[in-house]
C-alpha cells in the first residue's frame, strides 16, 4: 500500500513522476501547451506524514526539506488548504514533508507531495472521495497533479488532465541522476523550436523490458530534451555517464528536466553505476532504484525517527 497508520497518524509515499516519452503536440491559445507523454513512477520517493491538529500547518526536513517554504506558497499546503474549503471541515492537521526528491528537477516532485497530501488528508479527515471534485483539485493545483493522484502509469493528453490507463509495465531496475540544477520549465518551452508532434501511445502493451525500450525507441522521444541541453548542458553530461554505465540499456530526461534515468539490465547492475556515477560526481543526486507501475505498492521508507514518532 501507499499508506501506513501508526498512532492516529497516517504516512504515504510521494514516488518520483517519470515521463517515457513526452510529446508537445500543440498549444492552447492561454498559452498551456498540448502534450502526450507516458507517465510512470519510480519506487524512489518523499514521504507526507499527517496528524489531527487544530489548524493546519507543515514542517519540512529531509536532504531537500530544508529550503523550502511551508507557507501556501509550498504546494503542499495549497493542497491542504483547497481541500478544506472544498469540504467545508474546520478541522486542520500537522503536515510533515520528508523530502527525499530534487526540487525542480522534471520528476514531479512538488505535485506527487500534493497528491500524496490529499491522499493522506481524505483517509486522516474521513472524507468520502466520491463526494467531492478531486480531479478538478488535482489539475487546479498542477498538471501534473493529477496523475499523481491517480497513482498508476498513464498516458498523459490536454495539458495533463486526460489520463488513459496503460497496462502494467515491468518493473525495471533504474538509476536516476540530476545534475543540481534549476531548469525552468517555461524557459524550456519557449526555447523549443519546430512543428508539433503526433500523439503515440502504444499500440500493443509491452510484456518485457525489452519489449518497453523498443516502444520508447520507435518514434517516441522528449520535444524537451534538445532545448533543454542548450539552455543546460550539464544535461548532456548527464546523459552521456548513464550510456557509458556497464549494463545501461537506455537513456533519457524527464519531463523539462534536469533529472534524466537509465534502464539497466538488473538491479546490480544499476547499483555498481549508481555508485560509479555518484563516485565520478559528488556534486551530483544519483540512486539507484526501479521503475513503478502502481504507487499502491508502495509502502513509505521511513527514517528511523518518524517510525518512532
Amino acid at each position: 500500500m501507499d499508506g501506513t497508520v501508526k498512532n492516529n497518524m497516517i504516512s504515504v509515499a510521494a514516488p518520483a513522476k517519470l515521463n517515457l516519452y513526452l510529446h508537445v503536440t500543440g498549444k492552447r491559445h492561454d498559452g498551456y501547451h498540448l502534450i502526450d507523454s507516458l507517465a510512470a513512477f519510480a519506487a524512489e520517493h518523499d514521504i507526507i506524514r499527517v496528524e489531527l491538529a487544530s489548524d493546519l500547518r507543515l514542517t519540512n526536513t529531509g536532504p531537500f526539506g530544508h529550503d523550502l517554504a511551508t507557507d501556501d506558497d509550498n504546494l503542499v499546503m495549497r493542497a491542504a488548504r483547497r481541500l478544506r474549503d472544498m469540504t467545508g471541515l474546520s478541522v486542520g492537521a500537522h503536515i510533515h514533508l520528508f523530502k527525499r526528491l530534487p526540487i525542480a528537477s522534471g520528476i514531479g516532485g512538488g505535485s506527487a507531495d500534493a497528491a500524496a497530501t490529499i491522499k493522506a488528508l481524505v483517509r486522516l479527515w474521513e472524507l468520502h472521495p466520491g463526494e467531492h471534485d478531486l480531479s478538478g483539485l488535482a489539475l487546479g493545483l498542477g498538471a501534473d497533479v493529477p496523475v499523481c493522484l491517480y497513482g498508476r502509469a498513464a498516458f498523459m493528453g490536454g495539458i495533463g488532465e486526460v489520463l488513459e490507463p496503460v497496462g502494467r509495465l515491468p518493473e525495471m531496475p533504474l538509476v536516476l541522476v540530476n545534475p543540481g540544477i534549476d531548469v525552468p520549465t517555461p524557459s524550456v518551452f519557449r526555447a523549443r523550436r519546430g512543428e508539433f508532434s503526433f500523439p503515440a501511445p502504444f499500440q500493443q502493451e509491452p510484456q518485457t523490458g525489452r519489449d518497453l525500450i523498443a516502444a520508447l525507441t520507435d518514434g517516441r522521444g522528449n520535444d524537451l530534451m534538445a532545448p533543454a541541453i542548450a539552455l543546460a548542458p550539464a544535461i548532456g553530461d548527464v546523459l552521456a555517464h548513464l550510456d557509458a554505465a556497464q549494463g545501461c540499456q537506455f537513456s533519457r530526461m524527464s519531463g523539462s528536466g534536469a533529472t534524466c534515468f537509465g534502464f539497466f539490465e538488473t538491479t546490480a547492475a544499476a547499483t555498481r553505476a549508481a555508485a560509479r556515477i555518484g563516485a565520478d560526481r559528488p556534486d551530483w543526486w544519483v540512486v539507484a532504484t526501479r521503475l513503478l507501475y502502481d504507487v499502491c505498492t508502495l509502502a513509505p521508507q521511513q527514517p528511523t525517527w518518524m517510525k518512532d514518532g
